[in-house]
């Protein structure tokens, strides 16, 4: 009955009610989203070309000046590579160019004596000599060309340090420095054969009688 106080009647409010949200049918659901492609790299800059590599440039300082008016033709070549002066000079001059080095240039102390060998070439060798002067703190190279079969002038009266260093390039390529006080081998025994430093040395086989006849081995075990 419309009077009945036992019948509810709808709220005021009940309007302004918010709805339950029904639930999506099955398969409804929207597809999810790919992944983001990967941001494409960085490009790289332009490769910077590396300079030149500088080659010996020709030297006439005044070092150089006066070796040439001291010893004129003997010195053959004078250049400066990699901040180094280098002279190449005569191997028939190079103890009085050495005494003067030591004595008017001041190169007291002779750092080290060494050798190249050039097989192609007619003077095979560089004999490459560098000084160093503590007073003037200056380094200066000489080089001498010297053939297989020529001796090369020692130096070691004028500078101590070349005795065995002079020893070491006759025992590892065989250069026969003339005036020596006890040209042997230093680093290989006495008996050793060949002068492995030079590029004609077979490091595969030269070995071989010597390791054989002295270790009871085969080279290589």
């Amino acid at each position: 009955m419309a009077n009945d106080p036992e019948q509810k009647q709808p709220s005021a409010n009940s309007q302004n009610e918010p709805t339950a949200a029904k639930p999506p049918a099955a398969g409804s659901e929207p597809a999810p989203k790919p992944p983001a492609a990967p941001a494409a790299p960085a490009a790289k800059p332009p490769a910077v070309a590396a300079p030149p590599k500088e080659g010996p440039v020709a030297l006439d300082n005044e070092v150089v000046k006066r070796y040439k008016e001291r010893f004129g033709d003997a010195i053959r070549e004078a250049w400066i590579d990699r901040k180094q002066a280098i002279l190449v000079v005569a191997r028939e001059q190079l103890v009085e160019i050495a005494i003067y080095s030591r004595d008017d240039e001041q190169f007291d102390w002779l750092s080290d004596l060494t050798a190249v060998d050039w097989p192609k070439r007619e003077k095979r060798f560089d004999i490459v000599l560098n000084m160093y002067s503590f007073k003037k703190n200056e380094r200066l190279r000489l080089k001498v060309h010297s053939a297989a079969d020529e001796r090369v002038p020692s130096v070691q009266g004028v500078w101590a340090t070349a005795n065995w260093l002079e020893r070491e390039v006759y025992d590892m390529f065989g250069v026969v420095f003339e005036g020596h006080p006890e040209l042997k081998r230093i680093l290989l025994p006495d008996e050793w054969q060949g002068h492995p430093l030079r590029k004609d040395y077979d490091i595969l086989t030269q070995d071989t009688a010597w390791v054989r006849e002295n270790l009871g081995i085969e080279s290589g075990q």
